[in-house]
């Protein structure tokens, strides 16, 4: 099912939460909205479901407008961040529950056979006679998902679906979330803040500010081709140094970079940590170490140029200097973008 945004709009008293919101997802594509708290990712997807409606612009699920048709008609499975599940029911009970209260009837014996089919997909077999307080937070997850896919939605809409969860159980269930995706080619939409989760999973990733899309593309595109200083630092870390262009120009102290297609003026530099060589003499923008901070497979160096800006930089553990060393930043895919 292919899910199409018109100039969507959604304001909330006088608050405006979406702005002029325009995105196209393919059938089988399975699409994150990214981006910090108040940018609008989860609005968006709230009324793709049908639990908000837009203010202007239309939402179309194939050919058909589907702006103001009702959640239960939608055709959607939604999964929440925490769980939603009913706590009086089992495991098996909470699968079924939407395909008995759907206006498509189905015999007992046809929900015991997809309660069972679902319980083999999400890896949870032998265990629908549980109680939620009986699995852990992962298996909670996943009997939500199988509960969402109960129904055979048309689109299935995730809002943060492993926030609940720790580290180690979130990175695991991603990768088994992509390929129960996979295996069923269901229209995916899930809204996240956190970036790796985003990255792993998504075939493309649209990412918001402020209730406006700033960039969407594959992983690739938006980690290796950041469109504006918003994108190249909300993904992940970055340095920020402040230059002045010049005839294609970007000066730092003595040290210059390609600025090419800039207007004169202020700019910003941005880069990596990873993307910074420590040299003891020779080309570089002339900084001083002020911490070495050591991590289980790498060392994280904070330095300060000349001019009192802080850069920080990555290393292999085996890097041998010390706080008040002297050297020079030798920077590596440098990014400038103008000051607005």
């Amino acid at each position: 099912m292919k899910i199409r945004l018109e100039d969507v709009t959604k304001t909330f008293q006088t608050f405006r939460a979406v702005h002029g919101v325009s995105l196209e997802i393919d059938s089988g594509e399975l699409v994150a909205l990214l981006g910090p708290s108040g940018s609008g990712k989860t609005t968006i997807l709230r009324m793709v479901a049908g639990l908000e409606y837009p203010d202007g612009g239309a939402i179309y699920f194939g050919a058909e407008n589907a702006t103001h048709i009702e959640v239960r008609d939608r055709g959607v499975g939604f999964v929440f961040q925490h769980y939603a599940l009913f706590p009086h029911m089992t495991v098996a009970e909470n699968i079924a529950f939407g395909m008995k209260v759907s206006k498509r009837k189905r015999s007992q014996a046809d929900v015991n056979e997809r309660v069972g089919d679902l319980l083999r997909l999400v890896q949870l077999e032998g265990l629908g006679d549980r109680f939620p307080a009986q699995i852990s937070g992962g298996q909670r997850q996943r009997v939500a998902l199988a509960r969402a896919l109960a129904v055979d939605p048309k689109v299935l809409l995730l809002d943060e679906p492993f926030g609940a969860l720790d580290a180690n159980v979130r990175r695991d269930l991603r990768r088994w979330l992509r390929k129960i995706h996979d295996e069923l080619g269901i229209t995916t939409l899930f809204v996240t803040h956190d970036q790796a989760e985003a990255l792993d999973l998504a075939d493309r990733v649209v990412i918001l500010d402020k209730g406006k899309i700033v960039q969407s593309g594959t992983p690739e595109q938006v980690c290796r081709a950041p469109e504006n200083a918003f994108v190249m630092n909300f993904l992940g870390d970055a340095n920020r140094l402040k230059v002045d262009v010049k005839s294609g120009k970007a000066s730092f102290q003595d040290t210059s970079f390609d600025a090419h297609g800039l207007p004169d003026g202020p700019a910003e530099l941005f880069f990596r940590p990873a993307d910074v060589a420590w040299r003891e003499d020779g080309h570089g923008i002339p900084a001083t170490i002020i911490r070495v901070i050591d991590r289980p497979d790498s060392r994280r160096v904070l330095a300060l140029t000349r001019n009192g800006q802080a850069v920080e930089f990555d290393t292999a553990p085996e890097f041998p200097f010390k706080a008040e060393t002297e050297g020079f930043l030798d920077i590596r895919r440098p990014r400038i973008y103008a000051l607005p």
